[in-house]
């Protein structure tokens, strides 16, 4: 867009779509950057539904645990809750009525809640693209208890479906299920220190299997989140 469309949009009374994902390892079949790379892909296939405008991507984020594994890059809470401070006040100054955040990263969501419980009358709303019903039903009919907690496969699935499949490599191997209790107490990706993650999951993977993965439940789930996030956006603009 050039500013010129953006002023028409914004003089129209526009919200903004805001992605928000990481630069993180997903696993021995999994893109570096798959958070992004998902949270962006959601935004823009809603926005094309319900006619939103779509800011570029915070790519870079808190990731500590995953440090351990060649090609993450992680920044400190602090300097994420500032730089996605600034992003949204910003949009908020230049005049968008709202900013929608499409989360793509666990690690994100408390530094952004507390964006979120400074920023007045609900102008910011924060939605991780897996949170609407229609979308867990299908991530639990196609994958049950395999999609795990990090790189999953309806994650996987996404990116195969916009860039191809890579070769599964020790994603081949189903890797140790995780407890309900320790899904509950890592929740928000509260995992441990680099290496004493990477020792309890060598290849990446936290409960995921990976390889169940396919392009086309890809495009099924891109679709179902797509669909949800584009009506959600739709209300959160008319309630501005």
């Amino acid at each position: 867009m050039t500013w010129y469309e953006v002023d028409s949009r914004i003089k129209n009374g526009a919200a903004v779509l805001l992605p928000v994902g990481s630069t993180e390892q997903h696993g021995p079949m999994g893109r570096i950057g798959t958070d992004t790379i998902c949270a962006e892909a959601v935004a823009l296939a809603a926005a094309e539904t319900c006619d939103g405008i779509v800011a570029p991507a915070l790519a870079y984020t808190p990731a500590p645990f995953n440090t351990g594994f060649p090609g993450t890059v992680s920044i400190s809470e602090d300097t994420f809750h500032a730089l996605a401070n600034e992003v949204i006040g910003a949009l908020l100054r230049q005049g968008f009525k709202g900013v929608f955040v499409v989360n793509g990263h666990g690690a994100n969501l408390e530094p952004l809640r507390q964006i979120k419980d400074a920023t007045p009358q609900d102008r910011l709303l924060i939605r991780s693209w897996w949170e609407p019903s229609t979308v867990n039903a299908l991530r639990h009919e196609l994958y049950g208890d395999w999609e795990g907690m990090h790189a999953t496969p309806s994650e996987i699935a996404i990116t195969q479906s916009l860039l191809g499949s890579l070769p599964a490599n020790q994603a081949a191997e189903p890797p140790q299920k995780l407890s309900p209790e320790y899904v509950r107490a890592h929740s928000g990706d509260r995992h441990g220190p680099p290496a004493e993650h990477r020792a309890a999951f060598p290849d990446g993977r936290v409960g995921s299997h990976s390889a169940l993965a396919s392009p086309n439940d890809g495009e099924r789930l891109l679709a179902a989140a797509a669909t949800a996030i584009a009506d959600e956006f739709r209300s959160f603009e008319r309630c501005l």
